[in-house]
């Protein structure tokens, strides 16, 4: 079945270029030119369905870029998790970081090759099937419970809102607790080695991790720093 996109682009004639570069692949692409019929288009108001991944322009006419990704990370349960990949005319890292904190789970600032984009897509889909269990079990670390099939994460039985990238880095370092990872090879386990890491990025969503599972954020428990190497995942927690 093919794999469908949303991608909420003003610029016509680069929506028309994605989605018929896109399709040769099998990814079938609909596209809306601006915030609000791409949000109505999700909260079921266009097709109704919940597409596999949205494609957000930064820059649009009437809502701000950002905007619509927070008000997407604020929709009901699934269409809250759905991955946003981010585009940005603009070469400030601080705009990807923004965009990054209010939940996108990926970005490409443009002008950008398809062949990216492309790639971007398929690595985002595939860490989607690859983090499901093989084997249906949960990951349990004390009240903190990660369900790998169901793709939800709970504290206490109280559920935390994640990111789909967000989700998929707290499977890659749970699954490897005790071991301590550089950021290159979080990089690596969620996304593969052919796309460039933005390397703040990593700190960036582990700080919105940090804030949905830990007891208090700035005291962490769980995902603790090792200073001038990378995170680790404590294998004894409460």
């Amino acid at each position: 079945m093919s794999s469908q996109l949303l991608m909420i682009e003003d610029d016509a004639r680069l929506a028309q270029m994605v989605g018929e570069y896109l399709g040769q692949s099998g990814l079938v692409v609909t596209h809306r030119a601006d915030g609000k019929t791409g949000l109505a288009e999700l909260q079921g108001e266009g097709a109704g369905a919940v597409p596999d991944l949205v494609i957000l322009d930064l820059m649009l006419p009437d809502i701000d870029g950002l905007e619509v990704c927070r008000r997407i990370r604020s929709l009901p349960a699934p269409t809250a998790s759905v991955p946003v990949l981010m585009l940005t005319a603009k070469g400030d890292a601080m705009d990807r970081i923004i965009g990054l904190e209010l939940g996108a789970d990926d970005y490409l600032p443009k002008p950008f090759e398809p062949r990216e984009l492309l790639a971007r897509i398929r690595a985002i889909l595939r860490r989607k099937v690859e983090n499901a269990s093989p084997n249906g079990k949960a990951l349990r670390f004390g009240s903190l419970e990660i369900d790998r099939d169901a793709r939800t994460v709970t504290v206490a039985g109280a559920p935390c809102e994640l990111t789909s990238y967000q989700f998929d880095l707290l499977v890659a370092l749970a699954e490897r607790a005790g071991r301590v990872l550089t950021r290159d090879q979080i990089m690596e386990a969620v996304r593969g080695r052919e796309l460039e890491a933005f390397d703040r990025s990593i700190d960036v969503h582990m700080g919105r991790i940090r804030a949905a599972i830990e007891v208090d954020a700035k005291d962490p428990k769980r995902i603790l720093t090792v200073r001038g190497v990378g995170y680790v995942f404590a294998r004894q927690q409460d």
